[in-house]
């Protein structure tokens, strides 16, 4: 009994602190990319002062305005794709009942699993065989592709959880299937599709090594400018860019999970 005690008390003490060294080793560094995007000097090992000179000369900078706008109008048509696909492919997969739908499912999570890397090269050889040209369109193909299983993923999770009932009761009062997908189905599903659409315009701002591959001199990415900028030495204006970067795509996935934890909550109360 005593050992038991002694047991749980190490428990209560050990969890807190090997929790507080994860958050320390995770986040520290994006605080500091934070802290530093404040210095008043160019050195970004070395604290001189507090300045917000950074972001002023990063907002008057046009390059790095282009680069954002390449990478919003990149990230919200990447989005929009894959919400169309990744949502057609769950409603077809939970409703068809097809033969080998676990196998078809897996494919469909697939680029997930698939290193950045291979994809990417796999990508370049592809559109260099067919002679494809390298810019916007490649990157709007292979961002749609590694973008359609986050709506994939929350879609089929959403329909799973779905009453079966409320679209039976419909055809039996004569509603097409076509009228159940449009009035029952989609509006059930729609937050979980915007969900997962919001995920796939954060995974897209994020991707430096895919459209490594497929850009082209005429189409630079925000992150791939920041890559760049890094590799000469970096400034605060990076740290600055990273920090603006960061808060978007925290505001966008918390965003995603709100939407998707009261759509959940919805789903529950209707039962």
């Amino acid at each position: 009994m005593a050992k038991r005690r002694k047991k749980r008390d190490l428990g209560r003490i050990a969890s807190p602190v090997y929790l507080t060294l994860v958050l320390i080793v995770l986040y520290l560094p994006i605080l500091m990319v934070v802290i530093y995007s404040f210095n008043s000097g160019r050195s970004i090992s070395a604290w001189q002062g507090f300045t917000t000179n950074w972001y002023t000369r990063l907002f008057n900078n046009a390059l790095m305005g282009d680069a954002l706008r390449n990478s919003l109008v990149l990230a919200f048509l990447s989005a929009g794709f894959a919400g169309v696909i990744g949502t057609l492919g769950a409603i077809g997969l939970a409703h068809g009942h097809l033969r080998g739908g676990g196998f078809i499912e897996s494919l469909a999570t697939l680029p997930m699993m698939i290193p950045e890397l291979v994809l990417g090269m796999a990508y370049l050889a592809v559109f260099t065989a067919v002679g494809f040209k390298l810019g916007m369109g490649a990157l709007v193909l292979t961002h749609t592709t590694f973008c359609v299983p986050y709506v994939f993923i929350n879609v089929k999770s959403r329909l799973i959880g779905m009453d079966p009932a409320i679209e039976e009761a419909a055809r039996d009062l004569g509603a097409s299937p076509m009228r159940v997908l449009r009035d029952i189905t989609i509006p059930l599903i729609l937050p979980a599709v915007v969900s997962g659409m919001m995920l796939a315009v954060a995974m897209s701002l994020d991707d430096v090594v895919i459209s490594f591959f497929v850009t082209s001199a005429e189409t630079t990415t925000l992150p791939l400018k920041i890559y760049t900028g890094l590799r000469s030495g970096g400034t605060p204006e990076i740290n600055a860019l990273s920090t603006l970067m960061l808060a978007a795509i925290f505001v966008i996935v918390g965003l995603s999970q709100l939407l998707r934890a009261r759509s959940d909550r919805k789903l529950y109360a209707s039962r």
